[in-house]
């Protein structure tokens, strides 16, 4: 009996292993019989002294190759030599998967690290096409990377789809996208960034803001310049310019807070740093998020689901969101604006989400504010997504009635210029060859979106040097303002009877640290509370745990406030020794009850342990301003208006509030 159960298992593994193996050979045979169809790569040709890439290999030198002609007319003479197809993969931004070492992912990932994280590793793969069908097949060149691999596999990644982009019919080269890197905290993943090893570590955007010091924040933005080039990264799917005037609102992590002036500064900042004063070859792309403003959510919850589709206005403050964007992002020049998922309700005559919403885009964005660079939508508003059931179906607010085509019209229509997080090229080419978008209007788009590559250079060299980027990264002095910025940005919101700074050779007890041996050359560390001079806590912003879509996992939405169970053994702890908490500040938490309890109170926004240590003992200073204020209670979130700033009733710390010592 028990040698028949082998034999079956061992059948059954066999089954597994050959469909595994014949699937993946499958995948494989595919992309290799798509890269077939390329050409070769271009040749390095000269004629008059002047050297250039012969990019449609027609053995001449084009003017689209002549990096000694204008912008405009480099773009006009690719586009005259454009078909449709070629036209409509250009408005198509999407993720795309890349192998551990930096090579193509054609083939379901398999590694010994992939068990680490087999939802996300898999799942990527399956809810995407491969490499081969976007590049060969659907023409595109815009990608978001999503995976957290080492600066010099992104670097081969990068120049494995160059290579593979070059020889098609006109080597149109890729743009490589990303999310933030930044950020200090080692298991920063999902919506608010992508811990990158050896990037220069930063606080969040809302912690620069509580620096107050836009110098800092352009000094940010050119050190992240240069390692996102390093390694062939250039544009950035950030940062965001909306304000966090509803305190339940789950992406405030990513904003610069809920005051705009000072949101409008630090955009501009953050905007230059990146792209410098115009842009050019130096640049790094800004995408700024999210017009006309994405942070007046209803009742907190985020239009990335059906709950939170819409943005409202009961203090009638629609223009005050307006201002990072007049005031900052527009000033700054950012090459590119990206609107959010949200119905603006009441705002316009017809109540559809910002990226169909042509009064929001032509009207106001275009005609208005006079801005001409690339309009690219939020991602997956127009189609249902793959695997639905775990990433959420389309975000089609307003406009669910519509068919995927009929969206993907009144999107274009509406003035958008690319499609994110989608790749269904067929439909635009459908649309133009039916009469129902003229070609002209995808003409109109193109030429926003190849003049953004011609302008940072990737038609002259698309290329990194995989074995110079070390030499770019972990520089001494990088790494110390990056952890200046940490320290100016955390925030000492309590310190009773002035317990801090701490004296040297304590004895404490830490919970919630990752490094507690960061504080030895300060303090002994004891395992029994009670052995402790003081306790120090470290806790997350409270949240709740969504059950829905794997998305869902990503947003800590819900309550403001610890519960009990949270509670319960900080309550106990309290009655042994003193304690001193620290919260890594999200959003703006209820800390009311872990303010009774705690003797100091402190808010960072990713501070490393070692840096938090040289705090607590006084090596360093806290010098942050809160950049939102801290109500009281969930009641008193609950009430306030979600378009205006700072009106919570009897806030526990106001906006600004910071001491010092």
């Amino acid at each position: 009996m028990i040698r028949l159960s082998i034999k079956i298992l061992g059948g059954i593994v066999l089954f597994i292993i050959s469909i595994v193996t014949g699937y993946c050979l499958l995948k494989y045979y595919q992309s290799e019989k798509l890269y077939s169809l390329l050409g070769p790569s271009p040749t390095i040709m000269t004629q008059e002294n002047f050297t250039f890439r012969d990019l449609n290999k027609n053995g001449s030198l084009d003017v689209y190759e002549d990096s000694r002609e204008s912008v405009d007319k480099r773009v006009e003479d690719l586009l005259s030599q454009m078909t449709i197809e070629d036209k409509a993969g250009q408005m198509f931004i999407t993720m795309i998967g890349m192998g551990r070492n930096g090579n193509h992912l054609d083939v379901p990932p398999i590694h010994k690290d992939i068990l680490d994280d087999p939802l996300f590793e898999v799942g990527i793969f399956f809810s995407l096409e491969t490499n081969a069908e976007m590049i060969v097949k659907r023409k595109m060149s815009h990608f978001n990377i999503l995976h957290a691999y080492t600066p010099e596999a992104i670097a081969r990644f990068n120049n494995n789809l160059q290579r593979k982009a070059e020889r098609t019919r006109l080597g149109i080269p890729v743009t490589i996208a990303t999310d933030p890197r930044h950020g200090a905290r080692e298991d920063e993943t999902g919506v608010g960034g992508i811990f990158t090893p050896s990037f220069s570590r930063w606080p969040t955007s809302l912690g620069l803001a509580a620096t107050r010091d836009t110098t800092l924040v352009r000094e940010f933005g050119e050190i992240a310049r240069e390692e996102y080039k390093s390694c062939g990264i250039r544009l950035a799917l950030h940062p965001m310019a909306d304000l966090a005037t509803e305190p339940r609102w789950a992406r405030i992590n990513g904003t610069f807070g809920e005051d705009a002036e000072l949101s409008a500064a630090m955009t501009y900042a953050y905007i230059k740093g990146f792209q410098g004063d115009t842009l050019s070859n130096n640049s790094v792309i800004t995408m700024v998020k999210h017009f006309s403003g994405g942070g007046p959510q209803k009742d907190g919850e985020d239009a990335h689901f059906p709950y939170g589709k819409e943005q409202v206005y009961p203090g009638n403050n629609f223009n005050y969101h307006l201002i990072p964007f007049t005031k900052g992002a527009l000033p700054a020049n950012t090459g590119q604006i990206m609107p959010y998922y949200g119905i603006p309700v009441g705002q316009t005559k017809e109540d559809v989400a910002f990226g169909f919403n042509k009064e929001i885009i032509t009207e106001l964005l275009r005609d208005s504010l006079k801005f001409d660079g690339v309009v690219c939508t939020d991602w997956n508003i127009i189609n249902p997504m793959p695997l639905a059931e775990i990433a959420g179906g389309e975000r089609a607010w307003g406009v669910e009635d519509l068919t995927p085509v009929q969206r993907m019209k009144k999107a274009i229509l509406a003035g958008v210029d690319q499609i994110g997080g989608e790749s269904s090229t067929e439909q635009i080419i459908n649309l133009v060859e039916k009469g129902d978008i003229q070609e002209s209007r995808i003409d109109q788009s193109v030429r926003r979106i190849l003049r953004d590559k011609f302008t940072i250079g990737l038609f002259d060299n698309p290329f990194v040097d995989v074995n110079k980027i070390s030499e770019k990264l972990s520089k001494p002095d990088e790494i110390k303002k990056g952890e200046i910025a940490q320290v100016k940005s955390t925030i000492l919101l309590k310190n009773k009877n002035k317990v801090l700074p701490l004296k040297k050779n304590m004895k404490l007890y830490l919970s919630g640290f990752r490094y507690q041996n960061q504080f030895l050359k300060y303090a002994e560390v004891v395992s029994n509370p009670k052995d402790a001079d003081y306790i120090i806590v470290r806790m997350d912003t409270p949240y709740d745990i969504r059950e829905g879509t794997m998305v869902e996992a990503f947003f800590h939405q819900g309550r403001l406030y610890y519960n009990e169970e949270e509670l319960a053994e900080l309550k106990i702890l309290s009655k042994t020794k003193k304690i001193v908490s620290i919260v890594n500040l999200e959003r703006s938490a209820v800390l009311t009850q872990l303010d009774k309890l705690s003797e100091a109170l402190l808010a960072d926004f990713g501070t490393q342990d070692h840096l938090i240590a040289d705090i607590l003992f006084g090596k360093e200073k806290p010098g942050g301003k809160l950049p939102i204020e801290l109500p009281r209670s969930q009641e008193a979130a609950n009430k306030q208006m979600e378009d205006v700033p700072y009106d919570s009733e009897n806030p526990l710390y106001n906006f600004g509030h910071g001491l010092e010592y």
